[in-house]
């Protein structure tokens, strides 16, 4: 896949596109958008909200229960974008975070491999968060066999018609790339007018991902955790199964 000079696509044109923000080892609906995507937008070009999904997410406690791990972010503007953000230098937080996920290897059967990946992934020394998570995407990407074709919004350097509500953005940019069809989330569906992706000549289609249930060598399940937790007690072959476990609607 190439660029042009303005950053829009040439070769091959993407067919069916999704956009969304840059998470933090996000969970595992997140990774069933990439699947039924050829080509992901990582959209850095908005403002970064504290207390959300762009650093942090959520791992078991040792006993019952959830936790958080953080990548914790420097001071900035409440108006910083988040192509803007940068976490905090040094690997203490690092630490934290593998020393949080210590535990699982008394029950995990791929504890050995996910603290691999997560070594792999801590060894990038970048202080942009989003591209700190886009590499950590990336990783578990390639630890699952599972293909991640994808560009930061701010690199494209598009050129995009008017932005007018917020389900416009990817209505432009779905344009600009030349796709025919965009994917989103069902949360999308709130705010998504699918009467202009129709009048765009775009099909516009909503991933639900039916969340499965899996051993967590305990009780009771702890649901919507971070994609590490999967990884944890499910194999690559057995993620991609589930991954597919999803319903494509309009």
């Amino acid at each position: 896949m190439t660029l042009n000079t303005n950053g829009t696509l040439l070769s091959p044109t993407p067919q069916v596109l999704s956009v969304m923000q840059p998470y933090f080892f996000p969970y595992l609906g997140y990774f069933a958008l990439i699947r039924h995507t050829d080509f992901f937008v990582v959209f850095d070009s908005v403002q970064y909200i504290s207390k959300g999904w762009m650093n942090r997410n959520r791992m078991l406690k040792p006993n019952e229960g959830w936790q958080y791990m953080t990548a914790p972010v420097q001071k900035q503007r409440q108006d910083t974008l988040i192509k803007d953000t940068l976490v905090v230098p040094g690997d203490e937080w690092k630490v934290k975070v593998l020393r949080q996920l210590e535990h699982y290897k008394k029950k995990a059967p791929h504890y050995t491999a996910v603290r691999a990946l997560l070594e792999d992934c801590f060894s990038n020394p970048d202080l942009s968060l989003s591209r700190l998570n886009v590499y950590y995407l990336a990783k578990v990407c390639a630890y699952l066999g599972l293909p991640f074709r994808h560009a930061m919004f701010s690199d494209l350097n598009m050129t995009l018609g008017p932005v007018e509500a917020a389900d416009e953005w990817a209505l432009r940019t779905t344009q600009a790339l030349g796709a025919t069809t965009y994917v989103n989330q069902p949360g999308g569906r709130t705010f998504f007018d699918p009467a202009k992706y129709t009048q765009a000549g775009i099909d516009l289609r909503f991933v639900d991902f039916h969340s499965p249930t899996y051993n967590q060598r305990r009780e009771p399940f702890e649901p919507g955790l971070s994609v590490l937790d999967v990884l944890m007690f499910n194999s690559p072959e057995e993620v991609l199964v589930m991954l597919d476990n999803v319903t494509l609607d309009q």
